[in-house]
């Protein structure tokens, strides 16, 4: 699912200037496949990466080989081959190279393949790349696990913060943007209570799609400092946390203020409704600022933290999509491709990526370039500085199943088929199996 948000970043950036790049890398990705057959060592010592990611034909032209190139001159005995591609190619090439363990040196990753890859044998174990470098992983925003070892290293995040219609609010006599849970009901009840065809909040839950569970469900677990999982990543959806959350999903329900359609709406639904101004309050991905303000020059709306549960005090975690890396297992030059890896993870290296790709860094000490770029960027920056990157989808095997069958579930319960108790034990047995 973590794909579906990186994809959205560069259409939303540059669809027209992908299009062009993305058939020249997708030939490139296709030429790489057998990663051993063009890097390697030269004579004079010269060692070749190959480094597949779906990134530079989302970024401005020539951005990405310049880092590329401020890479070199830093380590000249090391030269990066890119293997460029839109996501959907990348995604098919890395997947077919880690089934037959022929990945390029570096990848790009998507959180949703690192648990496949890493059973498969297909990706290093970070964990111990980082402790042979004597890297300082606690500059990391967050690392990717299975089992305890880290496989992906996020280097770009692309954070999902509450998007609320300031114009909607004060018409409906809120005079701030809710900060609790108790306050976010009441605000979505006010903006329901205008009437019309306006609602307080967006749900999208399509089935087919179901990273509305990812995004606008557990979301506000996350935002509480919860979790769905045990400590030892056994599922805990009938625990204290997830139950509270999907009883105050049930209540907004209860309450009238989603927009009609939820079950099969789509994330595009949600933002389309947002943007046209039917629905006051969204989470919605910081990549839709642009579009959104393309579609509606005039809408008057900003971002704030996801409300967390009454009385909560400690760190929020905010939903988040990455641009991930990790290291191939059949690389023969693990030590040389970390030496990659620890560049674009390094304060000036990332802060510069992290610019071009309108997103945050993965190096808690780097801070992008906000001067030229939209107001709200630099706001929905302090909230992310404020809080943590959380998504626990990431990583797990079969999160897309995963997502679907307590989608399923949720369903039952908001249309009164279901308690929430049931529903969640329901969950829990279908989640078992997997994790």
């Amino acid at each position: 699912m973590i794909g579906d948000g990186t994809r959205l970043q560069g259409r939303t950036r540059r669809l027209l200037g992908v299009m062009a790049a993305a058939m020249i890398g997708a030939a490139a990705v296709g030429c790489g496949s057998d990663a051993g057959s063009s890097a390697g060592s030269s004579g004079d010592g010269t060692v070749t990466l190959e480094f597949a990611q779906w990134w530079a034909p989302e970024l401005p032209a020539g951005s990405f080989d310049k880092l590329m190139s401020d890479f070199t001159a830093q380590n000249p005995t090391i030269k990066v081959k890119l293997l460029s591609g839109p996501y959907a190619s990348t995604k098919q090439q890395l997947v077919s190279g880690a089934a037959s363990r022929t990945l390029p040196d570096v990848v790009g990753l998507d959180g949703a393949w690192v648990s496949d890859f890493a059973k498969q044998g297909a990706i290093a174990d970070l964990s111990a790349l980082m402790a042979d470098a004597k890297y300082d992983s606690s500059q990391l925003a967050s690392q990717i696990q299975v089992k305890g070892k880290t496989y992906m290293i996020p280097v770009v995040n692309f954070v999902y913060p509450l998007f609320v219609n300031n114009d909607l609010l004060s018409k409906a006599g809120v005079t701030t943007p809710p900060s609790t849970r108790t306050q976010f009901l009441a605000a979505a009840t006010k903006i329901s209570a205008l009437g019309g065809n306006v609602k307080g909040w967006a749900l999208p839950l399509d089935t087919a799609v179901p990273n509305g569970v990812q995004n606008d469900v557990m979301s506000w677990l996350w935002a509480s400092g919860g979790s769905m999982l045990t400590q030892d990543g056994k599922p805990d959806l009938t625990g204290p946390g997830v139950k509270s959350t999907v009883e105050y999903v049930k209540s907004l329900n209860d309450a009238g203020v989603i927009a009609p359609g939820a079950l099969t709406m789509k994330e595009q639904d949600k933002v389309e409704k947002f943007t046209t101004g039917q629905v006051g309050m969204v989470i919605d991905s910081l990549a839709h600022v642009t579009l959104i303000k393309k579609n509606n020059p005039d809408l008057n709306f900003t971002v704030v933290p996801i409300p967390a549960e009454d009385g909560y005090t400690g760190k929020r975690g905010i939903p988040y999509a990455s641009w991930g890396i990790g290291v191939a297992e059949s690389s023969a030059h693990k030590a040389e491709a970390f030496k990659l890896v620890q560049f674009l993870l390094s304060q000036q290296a990332n802060a510069q990526l992290s610019t071009l790709a309108n997103g945050f860094p993965g190096n808690k000490t780097a801070e992008p370039d906000f001067s030229t770029s939209d107001p709200l960027i630099k706001t929905a920056f302090d909230i992310y500085k404020a809080g943590y990157p959380a998504n626990e989808f990431v990583g797990l095997p079969k999160s897309e199943d995963l997502m679907r069958s307590f989608d399923d579930q949720l369903q039952l319960v908001l249309t009164g088929k279901q308690s929430v108790d049931d529903a969640l034990s329901n969950a829990q047995q279908s989640w078992a199996p997997v994790l």
